[in-house]
C-alpha cells in the first residue's frame, strides 16, 4: 500500500500539480443513490469518469501512430465492481466519502477501458490514506475494518438494488486488491450461489497467495487461478517487475507486506506461494505486452521519445513482453523491453523503484491486454 504514494503523485500530477481530494471535488450527478452509497462510477450517473472518451493513439516502434478508436457498450452482459488504490490525501488515517480529482483520475486511468465489456460500478470508500501511509506504525486493523466495511457496504447495496443477477468481474489494485481479497473470502470463496455469477476477479498489486503446484489454496478454497483466455470463475493476480524482487519487496514475495495482513492475517507456510498469471498468456509462457496510459501520463514516462498525440489515450503495442517467474520465496511478473531498433517510445519501465518494482503500472503496463481477457471470459460466461 505504500506504494500508493508514488502512484498518487504521478497519478496528482496528472490533474494538475498539488490538488488534494478534499480541495478538488468534482461534480458527479448524484454519486450519492437513495440507498445511502456513495458512487465514483455507476450507470446512468452524470460525469462517470469510468464512461470517460476511450479513443486511443497506438505508437508503433519506429513512432508511427494510427488511431484507435473504442466506445463504452451500450449493452454488456456483465458488471464490473472496481475498488480503487491507495490515492486519498486527506491528513485522517481513514478518508472521508468526498469525490476528489484524484479518485476519478484513476477511474479513469484504470477502470474506464474496461466500460467496452461491462457496466462499471466503482465506490467511493473510506481507505487509508496517503498521509497514514507515511506513519505505518499508526494504522491498526480498526482502520483497515474501517476500509472494507465501507466497500462491503456498497457491495451489499451492489448486490440487492443493482446487480439482478448479472455476472461480475471483480477489479481491484493495491489497497483496493487486498480489500477485494477479503471481500471475495467471506462474500464468494464459500458461497456457491454467489461463485456461480463471478466472472472473474482481476487482483494486482495485493499479493495473492495460492498452494505451490496449484491453482487453489492460500487465499482461496474454491476460486482458482485463471489458466486459459475463456476460463469463468477465477483469479488473475500479478505484481510487476523488471528484475527478481529484492529481499525487502512490499510486493511479490510470500514475506512482502504491503498491507495485506492487516485485513487477513496469515500465517506464514512453506507450501503457499505468491499467485501469478500472465495476463497476455494465461496458459503460461512468454507473451507480448499491450500497454495502455492515459496520454497525460506522457510528461512522467522515462526515457525515449514522447509522442505528441491528441487523444485521451495512448498505446505502445510490442513494446513490452511478459513473464511469470519464481525464484525462492518471489513469484512475479518479469516485464522486459523488447529487444531492436529503433524504438523510439518512452520507456515506461524507468518508473520501476527497487522495493515496489513496477506497482504504479500494474494495470496499464497490460490494460489492453487485461480488458480482452475480460472480453473473452466475459463471452464465455454462463451464469
Amino acid at each position: 500500500m505504500l506504494a500508493g504514494v508514488a502512484a498518487a503523485a504521478l497519478l496528482g500530477g496528472c490533474g494538475g500539480g498539488q490538488r488534494e481530494a478534499r480541495n478538488a471535488t468534482k461534480p458527479a450527478g448524484l454519486p450519492l443513490d437513495r440507498y445511502g452509497t456513495t458512487w465514483l462510477c455507476r450507470p446512468g450517473m452524470a460525469d462517470d469518469p469510468c464512461t470517460a472518451d476511450l479513443t486511443s493513439t497506438a505508437v508503433g516502434r519506429n513512432g508511427s501512430a494510427h488511431p484507435e478508436p473504442a466506445a463504452v457498450a451500450r449493452h454488456p452482459k456483465v458488471d464490473c465492481f472496481y475498488v480503487y488504490p491507495t490515492i486519498s490525501g486527506e491528513s485522517t488515517i481513514n478518508s472521508d466519502l468526498a469525490i476528489g480529482v484524484r479518485q476519478a483520475e484513476v477511474a479513469i486511468a484504470q477502470a474506464s477501458r474496461f466500460s467496452q465489456i461491462c457496466r462499471v460500478y466503482a465506490p467511493v470508500y473510506r481507505q487509508i490514506t496517503l498521509s497514514a501511509l507515511k506513519h505505518p506504525g499508526r494504522i491498526t486493523r480498526a482502520d483497515a475494518l474501517i476500509a472494507y466495511d465501507s466497500v462491503l457496504s456498497a457491495f451489499h447495496t451492489y448486490l440487492v438494488h443493482y446487480n439482478h443477477g448479472r455476472g461480475i468481474v471483480f477489479i481491484g489494485h493495491s489497497q483496493g486488491a487486498s480489500i477485494l481479497i477479503k471481500l471475495l473470502q467471506d462474500q464468494v470463496d464459500d458461497r456457491p450461489a454467489l461463485r456461480r455469477r463471478l466472472v472473474s476477479a482481476i487482483l494486482l498489486g495485493g499479493n495473492v497467495t495460492v498452494a505451490k503446484g496449484r491453482t487453489v489454496g492460500g487465499d482461496f478454497k474454491h476460486i482458482p487461478l485463471c489458466t486459459s483466455t475463456t476460463q469463468t470463475r477465477c483469479v488473475v493476480a500479478y505484481s510487476t517487475f523488471a528484475s527478481k524482487p529484492p529481499k525487502n519487496s512490499q510486493f511479490a514475495r510470500t514475506t512482502s507486506d504491503a498491507g495485506v495482513t492487516l485485513l487477513a492475517p496469515r500465517a506464514p507456510a512453506a507450501d503457499i506461494a505468491i499467485a501469478c498469471v500472465n495476463p497476455a498468456a494465461p496458459v503460461g509462457g512468454k507473451a507480448l505486452l499491450d500497454p495502455y496510459v492515459p496520454s497525460i501520463f506522457l510528461q512522467f514516462l522515462g526515457a525515449g521519445a514522447a509522442p505528441q498525440v491528441s487523444t485521451p489515450w495512448v498505446s505502445f503495442p510490442g513494446e513490452y513482453t511478459a513473464v511469470c517467474k519464481t525464484s525462492g520465496n518471489a513469484t512475479w511478473l518479469q516485464v522486459g523491453h523488447t529487444p531492436g531498433s529503433p524504438d523510439q517510445r518512452p520507456l515506461m519501465a524507468e518508473l520501476g523503484d527497487p522495493a515496489l518494482g513496477l506497482h504504479i503500472l500494474d494495470v496499464n503496463i497490460a490494460l489492453g491486454n487485461l480488458v480482452r481477457l475480460v472480453r473473452d471470459e466475459a463471452s464465455a460466461y454462463r451464469g
